[in-house]
């Protein structure tokens, strides 16, 4: 299965991409991995919020009754 690629125009400060330019950064490989980067730091965000819950919960219950099976850890 081949990915589909779509283009983007993208907006850079001029100073920021002749810097960049002249470094010999790749810069749509570098805004590619920025904005992959920026989708998995907003899922995980979104992920915690969803999950509060669950995860306040779960710390409640190891406060009150400690780890489970922790009896059968060797440390």
């Amino acid at each position: 299965m081949t990915q589909a690629i779509r283009t983007a125009d993208l907006a850079l400060d001029e100073r920021l991409l002749a810097e960049a330019e002249a470094l010999n950064i790749d810069v749509p490989r570098a805004a590619a991995e920025g904005v992959a980067q920026a989708v998995k730091a907003e899922k995980e965000r979104l992920w915690r919020i969803e999950n509060a819950e669950a995860i306040r919960l779960e710390n409640e219950y190891v406060a009150k009754h400690g780890l489970p099976l922790a009896k059968y850890r060797p440390f």
